[in-house]
């Protein structure tokens, strides 16, 4: 079958004005070459080392949100695209949220483990990013936790968290990551 490709954001999240992010394509296997789209145009061929690929944003401007996806292909023909990843450029206003995980960063498998993220202002919801995922899980403001009954190796990775006020119209920073690892 046709090689399966990821997309993603590190550091994942809302990008302010002259912020940095970096688009991320990967694939398991094979040795073509990923292109970039932006809202179905192409954008460019990316530079990339074994099977990954990566497009740099640097001093983000309102120009660079967008939606974007990879095509990879091997010699001329298209075999795979990513899922669209929704790039989001907009004004940070927010302090950075607080961010934990109970009981700790280091969990044996099938724990019970809570990703906590606060704010001292009133946000109506915050976002949980998992680095390598394209979605992002919804915190509500009545929750502020997001509970993983039982842990597995497949959840570990680097988590940190987003929170924003109604309608989307003001973003906090991203939170300071938390390495989870499961053994």
């Amino acid at each position: 079958g046709a090689p399966r490709i990821s997309i993603f954001l590190k550091p994942p999240g809302v990008i302010s004005p002259g912020g940095f992010t970096t688009i991320c394509c990967s694939c398991q296997h094979g040795n073509g070459n990923f292109i970039l789209y932006k809202d179905g145009h192409q954008l460019r061929t990316l530079e990339q080392s074994g099977c990954r690929a990566k497009f740099s944003i640097s001093n983000a401007t309102y120009k660079d949100k967008g939606t974007y996806n990879c095509h990879y292909l091997e010699g001329g023909t298209v075999l795979a695209r990513s899922e669209d990843l929704d790039v989001m450029v907009t004004g940070i206003s927010l302090p950075r949220p607080d961010f934990s995980v109970l009981p700790g960063h280091e969990v044996t498998a099938g724990t019970h483990v809570i990703f906590h993220c606060t704010t001292t202002y009133r946000s109506t919801g915050c976002f949980l990013y998992l680095e390598g995922q394209i979605h992002a899980k919804v915190l509500s403001r009545e929750q502020e936790d997001y509970s993983f009954s039982h842990v597995q190796k497949g959840d570990e990775g680097r988590y940190s968290c987003q929170c924003f006020t109604e309608n989307l119209t003001e973003w906090s920073a991203v939170s300071k990551t938390v390495d989870l690892v499961v053994r």
